[in-house]
């Protein structure tokens, strides 16, 4: 029995020592990993050109609380992220130039000369290209994202092209011309004008679905949203949104495309599937351009007469939040 005993105890205290060995053996793993450095997971940012404050608010999409500000000139405009988000392109109106802004140390590190008047900017699908369209004088600037400078200009057909938008191929630019109540196409390719698309009174935003087969415009005197073809370059449907029409954003899935009512100081929701208005959201004064998140799950739109950003949650289609930013904010891009 003694005998018995004395085994016993043996086998008892070697799986206690076996069970300690294995406590310390996992407790420095889970120490070690707990040390190791984790990769930093960034939220998005959403940058807000102000033209009367000559500033762009820098937003933090996690916490939509603006987190910084840009000095961008006199009275930015239109502006564009590269796709590595490390530069925004903005355009400066009366300087008739594009700011380039180094987003790393958020200054302006550099201007490329445009055409007069210079407003909507655009980036190509492969951000090789920057386009500004300038109104008076009626071209659209291609700029190198590789040199930051320009490299060739395309003249439009419509007076005053305000927004200039790459179909999601690259192959196409679509511009909004506000005199003459159309939308020129250009070929990129070939660098030149290859046909227009008549709409209703002064169109303005421009969105494409992701599959490139329609684009939407918004045109403001009309009030009405116009869906086109974009093979037979011709409109396949008129919807009434509310009164000015002008932003235009299309959800990432391409199932919803969102639009600014200028007058109404509403967002109309349209359903991509039948082109029906299936959500009017109240925002602020003056909504103009707008931007999305990634995820689809949060829409930012400028409201220039209130000085803020509307934050719109898209699952319930209300306002979450109405963030505070510069002067007569021109609209929103996010990165």
């Amino acid at each position: 029995m003694k005998k018995n005993h004395i085994q016993k105890a043996c086998l008892t205290l070697s799986a206690a020592q076996f069970s300690d060995r294995v406590g310390l053996v996992l407790g420095a793993l889970v120490a070690s990993a707990l040390l190791m450095p984790c990769p930093a997971i960034a939220s998005p940012f959403a940058y807000v050109p102000n033209e009367k404050s000559g500033t762009i608010s820098v937003i933090d999409c996690a916490s939509d609380s603006v987190v910084g500000q840009i000095q961008a000139g006199t009275k930015p405009r239109g502006l564009a992220v590269s796709h590595d988000g490390k530069t925004l392109y903005v355009s400066d109106q009366p300087a008739n130039a594009l700011l380039v802004v180094d987003l790393g140390k958020r200054t302006v590190v550099g201007t490329v000369p445009l055409g007069e008047s210079p407003e909507g900017v655009g980036i190509s699908p492969a951000g090789d290209w920057v386009v500004v369209a300038s109104e008076i004088t009626n071209s659209v600037s291609f700029i190198s994202t590789a040199s930051n400078e320009k490299v060739f200009s395309v003249k439009t057909e419509g007076k005053n092209p305000e927004h200039a938008e790459f179909s999601p191929d690259g192959k196409w630019l679509y511009v909004s011309a506000e005199e003459a109540d159309s939308i020129d196409v250009i070929d990129v390719a070939q660098r030149r004008q290859v046909g227009s698309v008549k709409l209703g009174m002064r169109p303005r935003g421009i969105a494409f679905k992701p599959d490139g087969n329609q684009v939407y415009v918004a045109a403001e005197i009309a009030s009405t949203v116009y869906a086109v073809d974009v093979a037979k370059q011709k409109v396949v449907a008129q919807i009434k949104a509310g009164n000015f029409s002008n932003g235009v954003t299309m959800a990432p899935d391409g199932s919803k495309v969102y639009i600014s009512n200028g007058k109404d100081g509403t967002v109309s929701v349209i359903n991509t599937a039948n082109n029906m208005v299936v959500a009017t959201i109240p925002v602020g004064k003056r909504p103009w351009n707008m931007a999305i998140t990634p995820d689809g799950k949060k829409l930012y739109v400028a409201n220039g007469r209130s000085d803020s950003v509307s934050v719109i949650d898209t699952d319930s289609n209300t306002v979450s939040k109405e963030v505070a930013v510069g002067l007569l904010p021109w609209g929103v891009v996010i990165r």
